[in-house]
C-alpha cells in the first residue's frame, strides 16, 4: 500500500459528500428557502470563527434571533445531522486508519496495539513466560451502563450504522462504476430516512426500553467483535510469545447495570431485575442457536472421539447428533424464558431458582439450558474431538469461536450488577432489627455486633414482617435474587458505603432470602469524604473475620468519579482518587487480599472520562494488578462498541493498556511531587467549593444559564435527574450537573478550581514551574490530567457562554458569570504554562482539527437553544413545538461536543 501524503484527506472528503447529500435532502423536503437559510447561517458561523465579530451579530441577532419556529426547527435538524454525519466518517476513519495500519508492512504498528505493545514489553525486560502468564490470567470486566447523555434514540443509531457500512463500500478499490453509483444513491437514501425520522423520544425511555437498547450491542456487535478480537491476540501471542491462546482464555467480559441498578431510580424494581435476566436469555439462546445451526452444516464428518460418540448414542454423524441435541435445549431455553416473561411475576420464592417448574404449562419437551457449563462443555467436547481425529484445521474455524463466546458470554452474555444505595439498606435493617433499638442511631461498633451471627449462618434475619412500602420492594430484590441462576448476577454494588456496615449488611440481607451463592459485595466509595477515608473503610472490613471467611481472599471496591468531581472539583477529586486507591492497595496488601479496583467513570473528563489507554496508564502503581473493572457509560457506549472494528479495537486497548500497568506499571510520585500536588488540590477544592457550595447566588445563576430544569423535562433516560427533592447541586445527579455545562460550552464543572491551583505559582525565577513541567514530563498521572484538562478547555467557548448569560441570566447573577469567564482564560493561561504548549491541544492534531471544523456547526444550534430557551421562558412553556426544537439542539450539540457527561 503506497503511503498517504494526507492521512486526513479521505475523511474530508467522506464529510463533504455525506454534508453534500444532506444539503440535497433538507432542499427537496423543506424548500430552497429553508436550505438558503442553513447555508446563510453556515458561512455566517464560519466567518464569526475566523474573526468576523459583525458576521457572529448578524447571525445571531438578524437571522437565528428572528427566525419563526417552524423555520427554526429544520434549521436546528440541519446542523444536529450534519455533526451526526461528522461523527461517523470520524468513527469509519477511525477504522480505515487501522486497516491502513495493519495492511501496510513498512508502516510502524498502531499505538497500544497488540503488535506494539508486546514487542516494546519482551524490549523492556519482561520475559515471554511472564508476559504469557500476565495475559492468561488479565481480568478485565467492561460495566455497560444506561445513562442520560446518550441522547440518540436507537432507530437512529442503527441507520447511522449503516452508513458507516455504505462508507466502507466505498473504500473497495474494486467497485465498478454502477456499483459506486448504486452506493451514492445508498448513501443518499439513508440520510433521508434520518431526515424523516423523528430524532426526538416522545415518550420517556423505561428501564427495559434501556435493556433492550444494551443487549442490542450484543447482538449487532460485541457477538462478532469479540473472537475477531481473540484471533487476532491468540496470533500476537503465537508470533511474539510462540504461545498459542488458551481455548478457555476470557481476558475480558461483560457486566451490566441496565435494569439492576436501583440508586435513586424507582422504576427499577425487582419485577424490572428478573424481566432483565430472562430477556438476557433468550437473546443469548437465539444467537447461539444461529451458531449451532452453522456448525451442524459444516461439522458433517464421522472421525470423533469416545466421548463424543458415547454422547452421540451411536449416530453415524456424532458432532450433527450432538450439536442437535444442544439446539434442542437451547429452543427449548428460549420457550422456558418466553414463557417466563409473558406470565410469570417475581414474588417469594417458591421453588428451584427459575425452575421450568414455577410455570408447568410453559415446560418445553427439552430441559432449558441453566448453567453455562452445560454450553460450553459441548463445544469443547467437540472441539478435543476434532484435534484427536486429526481435525485440527476445522477445530479452528467457526468451532473456536464458539467455544469461546461460550466463555466469553455464557448463557446471559453480560452479568447483571445490582446497585442500591446505603441509605435503603439502612432503612431495611431498621425495620428487620425491630425491638433491638434503632439501626440507624446504632454506633459502627454495636452493629457489627449484631449482624456477626448473621454472616455466620448461626442466625438468619426474618423477612416475614409487616414492612414499609420502600422497605418491601428492598427486601423484594433479594428474594428475587435468590431465584435468579448465579449465572446471570455479578456483584452488589453498595453507593454511598462508608463504613464496614454498609457491605456486612448486605451479606446478611442475602442471607436471609435465601440466595445459595451470595454476590461479593462491592462498596462505592464517591464522596470526597469518603475516597479521603478509603484505606481505613477497606482496612476495617477487612479486618471484620467474618467477612474475610466468606470473600475467599479477593475484594472489590468501587471508586465514583462522578460525585466527588461534583463534590470538590475535578482537579482536587483527581488527586484525591489516586490516594485513595493507593490506599486501598496497601490495605489489601496488608490483608493479604487479592484486589479488583472497579472505575466508575462517565463520558466527560470531569467524571473520570477520556482516552482509555491515558486513563489507565495513570493509574497509581498497583492499581492493576491484572484485574480492572470500569463502567462503560452514555455516548461512550456507542462511541467504543457502536461497530464491530470500533469494538475490536476498544477491547485491544483496555488488554494492553491493562497489561503494561500490571507488568511495567507507571512512575508513581516522589515526595516533592506529592506534597506539591496536595497543596494544588486543597487550593483547586476551596476555589471550587467557594463558588459551588458557598456562593448564596450559584444555584440561582447555574440554573438561569444552563439548561438544566429544561434537559429534566425531555425524554432522555429512565432515571430522574435528581435523587432526591431539592433546588441545590447536591441532590443534582453528576450526569446531569456535567451535561448542562457542556450544552453552554462553558464546561466549568471539569476545570473549576484548577486555575486557582495554578495561580499561586511563579513560572520564572524560583524554580517552582520548572517542577511543574518536570511532573508533566516525568509523571505519568500529572501529564494524563493536564493533557485532559487541555481537551476540555480548546472545547470550551467564553463567547458562546456569554450568549447564555446576555440572554437568560438576570442582570443581579451576571457578573458571576463573567467572573467564570475571567476564570476560564485563567485556567487556559495557567495550563498552557504549566505544559510549556503554546497553544491547546499542540501535541494533539487530530483533535485540535476535528474541534476547529465543528465549531462553526455546533455554535448555530448553541445560539439557537438560547433563543428557544428564551421563548420557553417567557412564552407558554406548553407549546410542543418549542419543546421539540430545544430537543433537537440538545442532540445537536452533545454530538458535536462528544463527550458529554
Amino acid at each position: 500500500m503506497a503511503p498517504i501524503s494526507d492521512p486526513e484527506a479521505p475523511l474530508r472528503a467522506d464529510v463533504s459528500l455525506l454534508g453534500t447529500l444532506l444539503g440535497d435532502v433538507v432542499r427537496d423536503r423543506e424548500g430552497v428557502e429553508v436550505f438558503e437559510t442553513v447555508e446563510r447561517v453556515r458561512r455566517l458561523a464560519k466567518a464569526a470563527r475566523a474573526g468576523d465579530e459583525q458576521a457572529f451579530e448578524t447571525l445571531r441577532a438578524r437571522v437565528l434571533g428572528t427566525l419563526p419556529l417552524d423555520e427554526a426547527l429544520p434549521v436546528a435538524r440541519a446542523f444536529a445531522h450534519f455533526l451526526g454525519l461528522a461523527n461517523i466518517a470520524e468513527q469509519h476513519h477511525r477504522i480505515r486508519r487501522r486497516r491502513q495500519y495493519l495492511a501496510d508492512p513498512a508502516s510502524p504498528p498502531q499505538p497500544g496495539s497488540f503488535e506494539e505493545t508486546l514487542p516494546r514489553l519482551l524490549a523492556a525486560g519482561v520475559t515471554p513466560a511472564d508476559l504469557q502468564a500476565a495475559l492468561e490470567r488479565l481480568s478485565i470486566r467492561l460495566v455497560l451502563t444506561a445513562h442520560p447523555t446518550e441522547v440518540s434514540r436507537r432507530t437512529i443509531l442503527l441507520k447511522q450504522n449503516r452508513l458507516a457500512a455504505l462508507l466502507a463500500e466505498r473504500d473497495r478499490p474494486d467497485l465498478t462504476t454502477w456499483e459506486r453509483d448504486e452506493n451514492l444513491a445508498s448513501l443518499r437514501r439513508v440520510i433521508q430516512e434520518l431526515w424523516e425520522t423523528d430524532e426526538v423520544r416522545r415518550d420517556r425511555l423505561s428501564p427495559l426500553d434501556e435493556v433492550r437498547w444494551g443487549l442490542a450491542i450484543f447482538e449487532q456487535t460485541l457477538w462478532d467483535a469479540m473472537p475477531r478480537f481473540l484471533r487476532s491476540l491468540d496470533r500476537a501471542a503465537a508470533r511474539h510469545l510462540r504461545a498459542a491462546l488458551p481455548v478457555t482464555a476470557a481476558p475480558i467480559r461483560f457486566g451490566s447495570w441496565m435494569g439492576g441498578d436501583r440508586d435513586g431510580n424507582p422504576n427499577v424494581t425487582a419485577e424490572v431485575t428478573w424481566q432483565t435476566c430472562l430477556m438476557a436469555r433468550w437473546v443469548a439462546a437465539g444467537l447461539y442457536l444461529r451458531e449451532v445451526d452453522a456448525l451442524r452444516s459444516e461439522l458433517s464428518m464421522t472421525s470423533a472421539c469416545d466421548g463424543l460418540r458415547a454422547r452421540a448414542g451411536g449416530e453415524r454423524e456424532p458432532y450433527r447428533a450432538v450439536l442437535r441435541q444442544l439446539a434442542a435445549r437451547l429452543r427449548a431455553t428460549q420457550a422456558w424464558a418466553a414463557a417466563l416473561l409473558e406470565h410469570a411475576t417475581p414474588g417469594p420464592p417458591a421453588g428451584p431458582a427459575l425452575a421450568p417448574s414455577t410455570t408447568p404449562e410453559a415446560v418445553p419437551a427439552e430441559e432449558p439450558l441453566l448453567e453455562d457449563e452445560e454450553l460450553a462443555g459441548v463445544f469443547r467436547l467437540c472441539y478435543r474431538s476434532l484435534c484427536e481425529a486429526g481435525n485440527g484445521a476445522i477445530a479452528h474455524g467457526r468451532l473456536l469461536d464458539a467455544c469461546r463466546r461460550a466463555e466469553v458470554f455464557g448463557l446471559t452474555l453480560t452479568r447483571l450488577d445490582v446497585r442500591q444505595d446505603a441509605a435503603r439498606h439502612d432503612e431495611a435493617m431498621e425495620a428487620l432489627a425491630g425491638g433491638q433499638g434503632a439501626w440507624r442511631t446504632w454506633d459502627e461498633r454495636r452493629r457489627l455486633d449484631f449482624l456477626r451471627p448473621y454472616l455466620t449462618g448461626r442466625s438468619r434475619l426474618r423477612l416475614d414482617v409487616e414492612l414499609p412500602g420502600e422497605v418491601r420492594e428492598v427486601i423484594e430484590t433479594f428474594r428475587v435474587m435468590a431465584r435468579i441462576p448465579r449465572g446471570s448476577l455479578g456483584a452488589y454494588v453498595v453507593t454511598m458505603a462508608s463504613r464496614p456496615s454498609d457491605v456486612l449488611a448486605v451479606l446478611a440481607l442475602q442471607q436471609a432470602a435465601g440466595v445459595e451463592r451470595p454476590l461479593r459485595v462491592v462498596p462505592l466509595l464517591e464522596t470526597g469524604r469518603d475516597l479521603q477515608a478509603a484505606g481505613e473503610i477497606v482496612g476495617a472490613l477487612l479486618a471484620v473475620p467474618e467477612y474475610r471467611a466468606a470473600i475467599g481472599g479477593r475484594q472489590e471496591v468501587m471508586v465514583g468519579y462522578s460525585d466527588s468531581s461534583k463534590d470538590i472539583g475535578r482537579f482536587s477529586a483527581g488527586w484525591r482518587l489516586y490516594r485513595a486507591q493507593e490506599e486501598i492497595v496497601e490495605a489489601c496488601r496488608r490483608a493479604g487480599v487479592r484486589l479488583t479496583i472497579f472505575h466508575g467513570r462517565g463520558g466527560s473528563v470531569g467524571r473520570g472520562g477520556g482516552p482509555t489507554h491515558l486513563a489507565i496508564r495513570a493509574l497509581p502503581p498497583g492499581a492493576v494488578d491484572g484485574s480492572l473493572r470500569v463502567t462503560e457509560q452514555g455516548e461512550v457506549i456507542q462511541a467504543h462498541w457502536g461497530l464491530p472494528e470500533l469494538a475490536v479495537r476498544t477491547m485491544e486497548v483496555y488488554t494492553t493498556a491493562a497489561l503494561e500497568a500490571t507488568l511495567r506499571p507507571g512512575r508513581g510520585p516522589t515526595r516533592e511531587w506529592r506534597e506539591r500536588t496536595d497543596q494544588l488540590a486543597r487550593a483547586a477544592r476551596d476555589a471550587y467549593q467557594a463558588i459551588v457550595h458557598r456562593d448564596p447566588s450559584f444555584v440561582e445563576y447555574f440554573r438561569a444559564a444552563t439548561p438544566a430544569v429544561e434537559i429534566a423535562r425531555l425524554n432522555i433516560g429512565s432515571r430522574p435527574a435528581r435523587r432526591s427533592p431539592g433546588e441545590g447541586v447536591g441532590s443534582l445527579r453528576a450526569i446531569p450537573w456535567q451535561f448542562a455545562w457542556t450544552q453552554t460550552r462553558l464546561m466549568l464543572a471539569s476545570w473549576l478550581g484548577l486555575e486557582e491551583a495554578l495561580g499561586g505559582v511563579t513560572w520564572h525565577g524560583d524554580g517552582e514551574g520548572d517542577g511543574l513541567r518536570e511532573m508533566y514530563r516525568e509523571w505519568p498521572y500529572f501529564r494524563v490530567l493536564l493533557d485532559l484538562m487541555e481537551m476540555v478547555l480548546a472545547k470550551a467557548d467564553p463567547a458562546v457562554a456569554a450568549e447564555y448569560d446576555r440572554r437568560l441570566v438576570p442582570p443581579y447573577l451576571q457578573g458571576l458569570g463573567e467572573e467564570l469567564r475571567r476564570r476560564l482564560a485563567l485556567a487556559i493561561d495557567r495550563v498552557l504554562a504549566a505544559t510549556g504548549h503554546a497553544a491547546l491541544l499542540e501535541e494533539n492534531h487530530v483533535l485540535r482539527r476535528s474541534i476547529a471544523v465543528r465549531n462553526p456547526y455546533v455554535d448555530p444550534i448553541n445560539l439557537l437553544q438560547v433563543e428557544l430557551l428564551s421563548r420557553l421562558r417567557s412564552q407558554s412553556a406548553s407549546d410542543e413545538r418549542l419543546w421539540t426544537a430545544f430537543a433537537v439542539t440538545v442532540n445537536g450539540i452533545a454530538a458535536g461536543m462528544r463527550n458529554t457527561g
